[in-house]
Protein backbone atom coordinates (compact mmCIF):
# COMPACT_ATOMS: atom_id res chain seq x y z
CA UNK A 1 0.00 0.00 0.00
CA UNK A 2 1.39 3.19 -1.30
CA UNK A 3 -0.09 6.63 1.01
CA UNK A 4 -0.17 10.08 -0.16
CA UNK A 5 2.94 10.59 2.74
CA UNK A 6 5.15 8.21 0.79
CA UNK A 7 4.78 9.79 -2.58
CA UNK A 8 5.35 13.52 -1.06
CA UNK A 9 8.20 14.70 0.82
CA UNK A 10 5.83 17.85 1.96
CA UNK A 11 2.54 18.20 2.60
CA UNK A 12 1.02 21.12 3.86
CA UNK A 13 -1.95 23.47 4.29
CA UNK A 14 -2.24 27.00 4.71
CA UNK A 15 -4.69 29.76 4.00
CA UNK A 16 -4.39 32.18 0.99
CA UNK A 17 -6.17 35.05 2.44
CA UNK A 18 -9.00 34.87 4.80
CA UNK A 19 -11.34 33.07 2.73
CA UNK A 20 -9.69 30.43 0.95
CA UNK A 21 -7.38 27.53 1.79
CA UNK A 22 -4.40 25.99 -0.05
CA UNK A 23 -2.31 22.60 0.14
CA UNK A 24 0.95 22.02 -1.24
CA UNK A 25 1.88 18.25 -2.12
CA UNK A 26 5.55 18.37 -3.36
CA UNK A 27 6.72 15.33 -4.54
CA UNK A 28 9.56 13.04 -3.61
CA UNK A 29 10.85 12.71 -6.57
CA UNK A 30 9.48 12.43 -11.07
CA UNK A 31 8.51 8.95 -10.15
CA UNK A 32 6.61 9.62 -7.13
CA UNK A 33 4.85 12.74 -8.96
CA UNK A 34 3.36 10.63 -12.09
CA UNK A 35 2.55 8.08 -9.79
CA UNK A 36 0.22 10.51 -7.63
CA UNK A 37 -0.44 12.10 -10.77
CA UNK A 38 -1.57 9.19 -12.82
CA UNK A 39 -3.75 7.84 -9.69
CA UNK A 40 -6.34 10.92 -9.84
CA UNK A 41 -6.25 10.76 -6.33
CA UNK A 42 -6.36 14.35 -5.83
CA UNK A 43 -9.82 15.26 -7.28
CA UNK A 44 -12.76 18.03 -6.61
CA UNK A 45 -14.52 15.44 -5.27
CA UNK A 46 -12.07 14.43 -2.62
CA UNK A 47 -11.37 17.72 -1.39
CA UNK A 48 -15.42 18.30 -1.29
CA UNK A 49 -15.46 15.23 0.83
CA UNK A 50 -13.44 16.17 3.28
CA UNK A 51 -13.77 19.62 4.31
CA UNK A 52 -17.34 20.36 2.85
CA UNK A 53 -16.16 22.59 0.03
CA UNK A 54 -18.52 23.13 -3.55
CA UNK A 55 -16.33 20.64 -6.14
CA UNK A 56 -17.10 23.28 -8.54
CA UNK A 57 -14.85 25.66 -6.82
CA UNK A 58 -11.86 23.12 -6.01
CA UNK A 59 -8.90 24.41 -7.78
CA UNK A 60 -6.26 21.61 -8.35
CA UNK A 61 -2.73 22.82 -10.46
CA UNK A 62 -0.38 20.83 -11.56
CA UNK A 63 3.30 21.24 -11.85
CA UNK A 64 5.15 19.51 -13.75
CA UNK A 65 8.37 21.16 -13.61
CA UNK A 66 8.71 21.39 -9.77
CA UNK A 67 6.79 18.10 -9.39
CA UNK A 68 4.23 19.83 -7.11
CA UNK A 69 0.62 19.86 -6.77
CA UNK A 70 -1.99 22.54 -5.79
CA UNK A 71 -5.16 22.37 -4.15
CA UNK A 72 -7.30 25.68 -3.23
CA UNK A 73 -10.91 26.07 -2.27
CA UNK A 74 -12.91 28.33 -0.14
CA UNK A 75 -12.43 27.80 3.72
CA UNK A 76 -15.08 26.28 5.20
CA UNK A 77 -15.15 29.06 7.65
CA UNK A 78 -13.68 32.92 7.49
CA UNK A 79 -10.69 32.98 9.11
CA UNK A 80 -10.73 34.08 12.46
CA UNK A 81 -14.52 34.00 12.75
CA UNK A 82 -15.89 32.15 16.31
CA UNK A 83 -15.85 28.93 15.40
CA UNK A 84 -12.62 28.60 13.16
CA UNK A 85 -10.40 25.95 15.28
CA UNK A 86 -7.43 26.78 12.86
CA UNK A 87 -6.46 30.26 12.08
CA UNK A 88 -3.96 29.93 10.03
CA UNK A 89 -5.28 26.62 8.40
CA UNK A 90 -1.79 24.66 8.39
CA UNK A 91 -3.38 21.81 10.56
CA UNK A 92 -6.29 20.83 7.31
CA UNK A 93 -3.60 18.89 5.88
CA UNK A 94 -3.62 15.90 8.23
CA UNK A 95 -6.50 13.75 7.11
CA UNK A 96 -4.62 13.93 3.68
CA UNK A 97 -0.69 12.15 4.43
CA UNK A 98 -2.53 8.55 4.96
CA UNK A 99 -4.91 8.14 2.08
CA UNK A 100 -3.71 4.96 -0.07
CA UNK A 101 -2.87 6.18 -3.44
CA UNK A 102 -4.52 3.70 -6.11
CA UNK A 103 -3.01 1.85 -8.71
CA UNK A 104 -3.22 2.99 -11.65
CA UNK A 105 -1.82 0.13 -13.78
CA UNK A 106 -4.39 -1.52 -14.25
Amino acid sequence: MTTLLDLCSLIRSKNAGPFVLTFDFMCRDEHSYRTLRASGLLTPELFADLYGADPARVLIVHHDRAQAVKVSLPRPLRQGDIHDSDSYGGQQYAPLVDLEVPDHRH
